[in-house]
């Protein structure tokens, strides 16, 4: 063991409880979640921030000691890279998204420049025995995933979210609908169940009103998969719905198409019952047709409402109109507009 201060501890630590006087192990378990500290090695100008167990978002500089954890990642418009075979102290190794989550990069967006390079320091070390210097590595999460979770939603009514890409407008039209159903004396809770561990969209939904949320890393999930994505969301809405909120708004991160488990999750017949309406976050018309066609044909589910950039003005909003025969309502703009849609559809009213 060797002892090290930390500069910064990233947001996936969130349940750990670490100080920034740490104990590192050299030997390192390459498995999903397993948290590692790492010196930075070089600057950026562009994606160079980490979010901290506080939700605040920092500067990372050359020569920082960062806290994350191990894992993948396959973004869109963001790195993409995989999970170590096996690394020890002096390795080389990345930081593939803002939340802490670290790996290998394969692939990288150009809008986001290179990745930071890391070297390896060791495994963080918990010591759970009460009295005894026995250390074991730390791992992210509250708690552990049940694989064979069922659901039970008690009830509660779940609106969900889903788009065709990243940045479609997800959490900005979540937001919308929470803080607009909170101001007609609903109690919301939120969570989201697919994408790479980072807790902005939660923190923004709990921002505006939610009382309760919860994330898939909360079950020491750091990248969601089509082999997980079901159980996490079973899971997440099971423990929401204990609490008898009024209503959960369930985001689906990243997109239909996307390799983070959404199109898995509404394809669980357990999950399709217990949705009672689900907002289409959409780029631009074409891809809200595509992303209705896919809801449509593969899932049998109709969209209750078009959002994102597609619905920025009325070209879009006639378009979506014309082509799909839904609304759009744009929830940077008419957010409440968006929010009373969907609580008249909680009510059973119809558009």
């Amino acid at each position: 063991m060797r002892n090290i201060v930390v500069d910064k501890i990233a947001s996936v630590a969130q349940h750990n409880d670490l100080t920034s006087e740490l104990r590192l192990s050299p030997d390192i378990p390459c498995e999903e979640g397993v948290l590692v500290a790492v010196r930075v090695l070089n600057n950026k100008t562009r994606y160079n921030q980490l979010e901290l167990t506080s939700g605040r978002m920092a500067t990372v500089t050359m020569g920082d000691i960062v806290v994350g954890a191990l894992g993948h990642r396959n973004a869109l418009r963001g790195y993409s890279g995989h999970l170590p075979t096996e690394l020890a102290a002096g390795d080389n190794v990345q930081l593939l998204n803002i939340g802490g989550v670290i790996g290998l990069c394969d692939s990288v967006n150009p809008d986001v420049g290179e990745p930071f390079d890391c070297e390896v320091l060791g495994t963080v070390l918990e010591f759970p025995y009460l009295g005894e210097r026995i250390g074991v590595p730390a791992r992210a999460g509250a708690s552990s995933l049940d694989y064979d979770a069922q659901l039970n939603a008690n009830g509660v009514p779940v609106v969900a979210l889903a788009g065709t890409c990243m940045d479609s407008g997800k959490t900005a039209a979540a937001c919308a609908i929470v803080g607009r159903l909170r101001h007609l004396g609903l109690n919301v809770a939120a969570c989201k169940a697919t994408g790479v561990s980072l807790r902005r969209d939660v923190l923004a939904m709990e921002d505006a009103g939610a009382e309760d949320t919860m994330i898939f890393s909360d079950l020491g999930v750091m990248t969601t998969t089509a082999d997980n994505g079901p159980a996490l969301t079973r899971s997440l809405l099971s423990k929401l719905a204990a609490k008898k909120p009024d209503v959960i708004v369930l985001e689906l991160g990243d997109g239909l198409l996307g390799s983070y488990g959404v199109a898995a999750i509404l394809a669980d017949a357990q999950i399709h019952a217990a949705l009672t309406a689900v907002v289409l976050c959409a780029n631009d018309p074409v891809s809200a047709w595509g992303g209705a066609k896919i809801l449509r044909d593969e899932f049998d589910i109709e969209p209750a409402v078009v959002t994102g950039p597609a619905t920025d003005n009325d070209v879009g909003i006639e378009q979506i109109a014309g082509r799909l025969s839904l609304p759009g309502i744009n929830a940077l703009s008419n957010g409440v507009a968006l929010g009373d849609t969907i609580a008249a559809l909680l009510k059973g009213e119809s558009l």
